[in-house]
C-alpha cells in the first residue's frame, strides 16, 4: 500500500471513529437532549434516534471500510455488504421499536472489531514486513 492509500486509510478511520464515539454519545446520554432543550429546540427529541443509530452504523461501517483499505484492500470492495449491513441493522432497530438498542448497537461494533481481527490475520505480508 502507498503512502497517500495509507494516509487516506488512516484518515477515513479516525473520522469514522469520531463520528462513531459522538454518535453513541448523544445516543447513550443525555447530553443531547440537555444541549437541544437549552436552546429550544425541544420538539427535535423525540425524533433524535430516527437519525442517531442510522449515524451510529454508518460511522462503523466507515471504520470497516477504512481496515479493509489499510490492510491492502484484499479481495472484492465490501462497501455493499457493510451498507447492507447498516441498512439491516437499522431497520432491525426501527422494527423492534428501539427495544434491543444497546444489544444490536455492541453486536454491530463487535461485528466492526471481529472484521478488523480477521483482516490482520489474513493480510498478506507487505514489503516492510517480509
Amino acid at each position: 500500500m502507498t503512502t497517500p492509500d495509507r494516509a487516506k486509510a488512516a484518515r477515513l478511520r479516525q473520522n469514522g471513529l469520531i463520528g462513531a464515539g459522538v454518535a453513541a454519545i448523544c445516543c447513550f446520554t443525555p447530553l443531547l437532549v440537555i444541549a437541544l432543550a437549552g436552546i429550544g429546540l425541544s420538539a427535535l427529541i423525540g425524533g433524535l434516534d430516527y437519525v442517531l443509530f442510522p449515524l451510529l452504523f454508518g460511522a462503523l461501517g466507515v471504520v470497516a471500510y477504512a481496515s479493509w483499505m489499510e490492510h491492502g484492500r484484499p479481495g472484492r470492495s465490501p462497501a455493499t455488504i457493510i451498507a447492507a449491513a447498516a441498512i439491516l441493522a437499522t431497520a432491525a432497530l426501527y422494527w423492534l421499536e428501539f427495544r434491543y438498542a444497546l444489544r444490536l448497537t455492541a453486536a454491530a461494533a463487535l461485528a466492526v472489531v471481529a472484521y478488523w481481527v480477521w483482516l490482520r490475520r489474513n493480510a498478506a505480508p507487505t514489503a516492510t514486513e517480509s
